[in-house]
């Protein structure tokens, strides 16, 4: 389906990304207007009488009780609390779909599938169903209502024969939309929006989730956090009143002893070719350049994107005491020195 339809729209996609657009990140076009595509979505959508209560009892946020139109996040982890995957999920009217990383899909989905045992419930991959376009700015929203005559609220859907709409989180003051337009529809809604907003590469989208402090799991990734070392329950990712699942003691555990000592923060680092899942190393304890060759690293870089050539802006997992001492390199003991950033939101304990 992707491929159809990039090749009738003579788009360019590598490793899951639209590239060869104009950019507009820190650009007028960002605030103004802009829309690009997210192919590497993934879809699985569970249907049936048990598809609540199932996944309920698998991951970290409460489906049980998912209203009509909200749109949550939550993490599916390892017995020892280790992130397999970030979802994103709502509920149709027939059936909850959740959203995540196409590189992970089809391994998650088949983990899942493992446990549905007498369950009334059925994991369907509807990925290639649906094409994803991401867009936002001020002229993003008057565009959507030739689809959608009522646009949802943040962190909540709409969806009619057009698709879902989801409000995704602002960033830098720019509204922020994803649409799941069915596949047979795509190509005139794209012919429409592109005549509309600026087309862009879906490295800006993945720039401004990196902006929000929100982050994805990927195949470069699984199983290297528990979810708050990467804010996740800062993001709405974590119920921590709702009952068991897979992981739940050790991340109850983090939460309630006192031992969450790694977090996530924002960096900007002046070099490109950096990737999720790349070692860093806090090199302030000696001669930042000649630490050793035997240095241990300090923390991971969860997500990152380059904002051109020589710049790249990512999330970063570390202890706490690095972020408040160290001198970040990434990648090697002597690679390109991270400047830290502040998030957009405090680093806190929610349950107290």
């Amino acid at each position: 389906m992707w491929q159809e339809f990039t090749e009738q729209q003579h788009l360019q996609i590598n490793d899951g990304k639209l590239s060869g657009q104009v950019s507009v990140w820190n650009k007028a076009a960002f605030q103004e207007g802009f829309v690009t595509l997210l192919p590497d979505t993934g879809l699985i959508r569970a249907d049936g009488d048990d598809a609540a209560s199932f996944l309920h009892n698998q991951l970290s946020n409460d489906v049980e009780h998912l209203s009509a139109s909200e749109v949550r996040r939550a993490a599916y982890c390892t017995a020892k609390g280790r992130m397999l995957a970030s979802f994103v999920y709502w509920k149709t009217d027939a059936a909850i779909v959740l959203q995540l990383s196409k590189s992970i899909q089809a391994p998650v989905q088949k983990r899942l599938g493992m446990f549905v045992l007498r369950a009334k419930v059925k994991l369907n991959d509807v990925s290639e169903q649906y094409v994803s376009f991401a867009l936002g700015g001020a002229q993003a929203a008057s565009v959507l209502t030739n689809w959608f005559a009522d646009l949802p609220a943040t962190n909540a859907h709409v969806s009619n024969e057009s698709g879902t709409l989801i409000r995704c989180a602002d960033v830098l003051n720019v509204a922020r939309y994803q649409w799941l337009c069915p596949a047979d529809k795509a190509a005139a809604a794209w012919v429409s929006l592109s005549s509309q907003l600026q087309p862009t590469n879906t490295a800006d989208w993945n720039l401004s989730e990196i902006q929000a402090g929100i982050a994805h799991i990927n195949q470069l990734t699984q199983e290297k956090f528990v979810p708050q070392m990467i804010n996740f329950e800062l993001v709405g990712g974590v119920n921590f009143k709702k009952g068991c699942y897979p992981g739940q003691e050790i991340v109850a555990r983090s939460q309630y002893l006192g031992k969450l000592k790694r977090r996530m923060t924002l960096a900007q680092i002046p070099s490109g070719g950096l990737t999720d899942g790349m070692d860093v190393f806090n090199v302030s304890d000696g001669d930042d350049t000649n630490a050793g060759e035997n240095k241990q690293p300090c923390g991971v870089i969860v997500n990152a994107e380059q904002i051109n050539e020589n710049n790249t802006l990512a999330l970063i997992e570390m202890t706490l005491a690095d972020q408040e001492s160290g001198m970040i390199r990434c990648g090697s003991i002597d690679g390109p020195l991270a400047q830290l950033l502040p998030l957009p939101y405090e680093i806190t304990d929610i349950t107290r």
